[in-house]
């Protein structure tokens, strides 16, 4: 048997290790069409993809005209091109004849292979090495060199015609990409058709060969089919995505005297994280703020149910607020896992006597600022009860805060204050205080942009693990 290692085959020369460099950048932008760099459908400019990958532009549009015939690609002009998903159906064809040269060809060129199958080891060899290096596209090279070593053994012309017309180099080359989860078995089943060629066995070769096509041509369709599927969840997650958004509050919304300003960022795609700003009857306004236990697509559910339930509960008249909790917290607990709850701080806000009531189910308390002279004040908005569709029956109690002009009201969820740095060291809600203390001036605007500056340079790059929500309200001079 026949063995490069890596530092043999990092030496051999370039004539031997690789293809010209235009066959090169052909076979590897071949490859990358293929396995899904670009879109379908997406317009791509040839000359920024011929400067991208060092070849001119007249040799470029040669191999877009090669890639065209294999419908990877539309011309449009000589300048642009379509990116297309390949024709399945045309594919499996090409593969069935691809098969059927192969068996053709290792039947009639057992004879001149007979003990004498030093060049075939050797780019098995080349592509065990390659494989070894992750070198797909020199892997790709001696694989195509090793089909068309039996090929021309064959002498028969017509075989090789058949094969360079259905382009069946840059097949390989294009193909070989997507099948990275199973190349290792591709490379490895080129050694029964070896070792039946050095015994003559054409019949078996011939077999073998067609084997190989035939399975290479499944691992290609169960690629395809899996990308197919990621593609299609990416899809519906990018379609979930825009809907959840679609959910929050648009920014240009107006509480008559008071400022606002809200962030939200989930650690995920999709997030647990809630708030919303509405208005009611009699002229009030809810202001709601909560975060669903857990991150992901389960989160979200959860959230857009509550949002549903509270806005539904909250659009109808009711009683008191803690009525319309406990509402809420039966229809979250009957629809719920029961590993997924959240917690909500529900106000309602009029602007009239500018006066809040308020609900917190186990919400950290919002905050609300107040400074007279070089004194601030701090209240923490802390009345309720337990997390909603947690359990059972709960009773929720309400409370009660009259606003002042200048007053400053802060909602956020445990994403701002349990962000760490890299000692695990938790920012904390002290340390949020701390900072709205300074911001006796800011707008609410501004006093956002304070606190996710300050959340930053304490986590120091740490990765955000946690959804992060804000709701800034300032209470305007004047308001009536």
């Amino acid at each position: 048997m026949f063995f490069l290692d890596q530092d043999q085959y990092k030496s051999l020369p370039g004539v031997l290790r690789t293809r010209p460099s235009n066959n090169r950048e052909r076979g590897r932008l071949a490859r990358e069409l293929f396995t899904g760099r670009y879109e379908p459908g997406e317009t791509i400019e040839l000359p920024k993809i011929a400067a991208a990958y060092q070849v001119d532009e007249e040799a470029l549009l040669k191999m877009f005209m090669e890639f065209q015939t294999l419908g990877l690609v539309t011309l449009s002009g000589t300048k642009t091109a379509i990116v297309r998903s390949p024709n399945l159906k045309e594919m499996e064809g090409a593969y069935e004849i691809r098969a059927a040269l192969e068996e053709i060809s290792g039947r009639t060129a057992a004879t001149a292979f007979k003990n004498n199958t030093g060049r075939l080891r050797y780019e098995l060899a080349a592509m065990r090495a390659a494989l070894a290096e992750n070198d797909l596209d020199a892997c790709a090279d001696h694989d195509v060199r090793f089909h068309r070593l039996i090929l021309k053994a064959s002498e028969n012309d017509l075989l090789l015609r058949v094969w360079d017309t259905l382009a069946f180099d840059l097949r390989i080359r294009a193909a070989i990409g997507k099948v990275t989860q199973t190349l290792a078995d591709v490379v490895e089943s080129h050694q029964p058709v070896i070792e039946a060629l050095h015994r003559g066995q054409g019949q078996e070769a011939g077999l073998l060969l067609r084997n190989h096509v035939e399975t290479f041509f499944q691992f290609l369709k169960k690629a395809d089919s899996e990308s197919g599927l990621h593609r299609a969840a990416f899809k519906d997650l990018e379609t979930a995505k825009d809907v959840q958004k679609a959910l929050f509050p648009q920014k240009n919304i107006s509480i008559p005297g008071l400022r606002c300003q809200t962030f939200y960022k989930p650690a995920q795609g999709l997030g647990g994280d809630y708030y919303d700003l509405f208005p009611l009857q009699s002229g009030r306004w809810g202001i709601a703020i909560g975060d669903v236990s857990g991150k992901g697509i389960g989160a979200a559910l959860i959230m857009a149910s509550l949002q549903a339930s509270l806005r539904a509960q909250a659009l109808h008249a009711h009683s008191d607020l803690a009525t319309l909790m406990a509402d809420v917290d039966r229809l979250v607990h009957s629809s719920s896992p029961v590993h997924l709850y959240a917690s909500l701080f529900y106000a309602e806000y009029q602007p009239a006597t500018k006066v809040l009531e308020y609900v917190n189910a186990g919400h950290n308390p919002p905050v609300v600022l107040r400074w007279k002279e070089d004194h601030c004040e701090v209240f923490q908005l802390e009345s309720g009860g337990t997390p909603v569709g947690l359990l059972e029956e709960v009773r929720f109690v309400p409370g009660t805060f009259q606003f002042e002009a200048g007053d400053v009201f802060v909602a956020y969820t445990d994403g701002i204050t349990e962000s760490e740095n890299a000692a695990a060291e938790m920012w904390g809600p002290d340390r949020l205080e701390n900072q709205l203390r300074t911001c006796r001036y800011k707008t609410p605007e501004e006093i956002v942009q304070h606190v996710l500056d300050e959340r930053f340079a304490f986590a120091a790059g740490q990765a955000q693990r946690d959804d992060m929500t804000l709701v800034v309200m300032r209470v305007e001079s004047g308001a009536d």
